[in-house]
């Protein structure tokens, strides 16, 4: 089901004069954008881990029974995946409590938070990927390549599904991302493990198996880098990657009877949801409920910015 937007907007507004010589408005547009993305793919967690939760018990069991080291630690891994995807669709949840008194936007900031510990994860089990890689290359496991290479092609297949469920939200949302790069790694992961035991059964080279392990790992740590560098940033609070900010100075700054913008901050309230307060220089004065809802319009269509509040000044430097 593709996620799908829908949004309101209310504005208020009061001017003071303070017999000081110059007067001054203040404005508030406040636009709320709710996104449905994360509640559409719901029904993706669901099945993901379910299925994920099958494969881990059959993969266990099939690697104890042929003394496969590399399906074992596979399966291990398969597990951390199932616990980043309760993490990704718990923090989904905890983004849909509404507001209080003391988080004034709800908890939609977990979701910044569960993307950041994924990130953490991937780059955990990636550790542990090279530990076991090394290890082999000195101590090389006899492995059933037959048994392995099938019981990791149904890896691919329930990993490559579960990662497909994800794939539509990846771009918008870091949280999703975090859940499609830990499923996509475990295909990889798996891919290699098919790789790794048929050529082993062809031609009886141990040392093969901690290769392919060592080019997946760094072809997931590279995903995983720039999911980690995103989700920091995030929670320091920085511009979000998809917004210009020089663009969306120069679009408020255009707006009739702008003369000025100053004090532009533009952060994250959550994976999805993206918030703005700005100063605008408006001489002319307060320029009514009509203007605000039309920058809070602009801001939404051009840039996703789904909640923006502005304080109007009649002259600048205030």
């Amino acid at each position: 089901m593709p996620p799908h937007v829908h949004g309101h907007a209310h504005v208020h507004g009061h001017a003071h004069d303070h017999g000081s010589g110059h007067s001054h408005g203040h404005a508030h547009g406040h636009g709320h954008g709710h996104h449905h993305g994360l509640a559409d793919h719901n029904r993706a967690f669901a099945i993901g881990i379910t299925l994920n939760l099958l494969f881990v018990a059959v993969e266990a069991g099939f690697g104890f029974f042929a003394h496969s080291v590399a399906l074992l630690a596979d399966a291990g891994h398969n597990l951390s995946d199932v616990l980043g995807l309760v993490i990704a669709w718990g923090a989904a949840a905890l983004a849909r409590v509404g507001p209080s008194r003391r988080f004034t936007y709800g908890l939609k900031g977990s979701t910044i938070l569960a993307a950041l510990l994924n990130a953490l994860l991937l780059l955990v089990a990636l550790g542990a990927i090279l530990l076991e890689a090394v290890q082999r290359f000195g101590d090389p496991a006899p492995v059933a390549g037959g048994t392995v290479s099938a019981v990791a092609a149904v890896g691919i297949a329930v990993n490559g599904v579960t990662a497909w469920l994800f794939a539509r939200g990846a771009q918008g949302d870091i949280n999703i991302r975090g859940a499609f790069l830990h499923m996509a790694a475990d295909a990889l992961v798996s891919l290699g493990v098919v790789v790794a035991g048929l050529a082993i059964l062809w031609t009886g080279a141990g040392w093969i198996d901690p290769v392919v392990s060592i080019v997946i790992a760094a072809l997931i740590f590279w995903q995983t880098w720039g999911l980690l560098r995103e989700s920091v940033e995030m929670s320091l609070g920085a511009v979000p990657r998809r917004i210009d900010i020089d663009a969306v100075e120069v679009a408020l700054a255009g707006l009739s009877g702008v003369a000025g913008v100053h004090h532009l901050h533009i952060w994250p309230m959550s994976t999805t949801d993206t918030v703005l307060t700005a100063h605008l220089v408006i001489p002319a004065g307060h320029p009514g409920d009509a203007f605000l809802d039309a920058a809070q319009a602009m801001l939404h269509d051009r840039f996703g910015i789904g909640h923006a509040t502005f304080q109007v000044e009649i002259a600048p430097g205030h």
